[in-house]
C-alpha cells in the first residue's frame, strides 16, 4: 500500500461523515420491474482470466460494485468483505475494478488482485479491469445495469467508484446505491435481508 492509499484509508471515516453532511453521492434508488433481458444470460471475465456465468448465481442476491484502489472510498473493500462474510449464504459480491474516475485504478489485474488480498483480505470475486461508465467500451455487465431497456427500469450509471447495484434471487435489479452509502449501512443490509422476492 503506497502513501496515498494509506492516507485515503486513514481519512475514510471523516470522508464518509463529510459526504453524509453535504449529501454528496448519497442517492439510493429502488425498482422491481422484470428485466427485458435476463441477468442470467450475462457472463463476465474474472480477474484471473476465468469466465463466470451469471446463471450460476440463481437463487442468491448479487451486489455488483465498481471499485478502485486509490479512491476516498477504497476502504469500502473492508466493508464489502465483511458484508460478504455476514451474508455468505445468500449474497454474492462481484467487484469490477475500473479506471474511469480520476484514474484511481491504474494497476494491472495482477496488481489489483494482490492489493485487495493483502490490504483488505478480499475473498469475493473480482472481475478483470474494465470500463463501467456509459461509452462504446462499457463493460457488458454494466450495460445491463445502466440501461432500462435491458434491466427494466434503471438508467443510472455509476457516479463514482464504489457505486452499488443489487440484483435479487430472481435476477431482478432492485436497488442502486451511490458510493457514500456504506455497504454496511442499514439501507444496504435491509435490501440484502429482504426476502419478499422469494416465492
Amino acid at each position: 500500500m503506497n502513501y496515498r492509499q494509506k492516507f485515503l484509508k486513514a481519512v475514510y471515516p471523516a470522508w464518509m461523515w463529510w459526504t453524509k453532511l453535504t449529501g454528496k453521492n448519497t442517492e439510493a434508488l429502488a425498482g422491481t420491474k422484470e428485466p427485458p433481458v435476463s441477468f442470467y444470460t450475462q457472463k463476465d471475465v474474472l480477474i484471473n482470466g476465468d469466465t463466470i456465468d451469471f446463471g450460476s448465481l440463481k437463487g442468491k442476491k448479487v451486489l455488483l460494485v465498481n471499485t478502485a484502489s486509490e479512491c476516498g472510498y477504497t476502504r469500502q473493500y473492508d466493508d464489502l468483505q465483511q458484508l460478504s462474510q455476514t451474508y455468505k449464504d445468500q449474497l454474492v459480491i462481484l467487484g469490477f475494478p475500473a479506471n474511469d474516475f480520476k484514474e484511481q485504478e491504474k494497476g494491472s489485474n495482477a496488481e489489483i488482485a494482490e492489493f485487495c488480498r493483502l490490504n483488505f483480505g478480499v475473498t469475493f470475486p473480482l472481475m478483470q479491469k474494465s470500463v463501467v461508465i456509459k461509452s462504446p467500451a462499457q463493460n457488458t455487465t454494466f450495460q445491463w445495469l445502466t440501461q432500462s431497456s435491458k434491466n427494466g427500469w434503471n438508467d443510472k450509471a455509476p457516479t463514482w467508484n464504489f457505486s452499488k447495484y443489487l440484483v435479487n434471487e430472481k435476477g431482478v435489479l432492485t436497488h442502486y446505491f451511490d458510493p457514500s452509502v456504506s455497504p454496511l449501512s442499514d439501507a444496504v443490509k435491509a435490501a440484502v435481508e429482504d426476502s419478499s422476492a422469494i416465492k
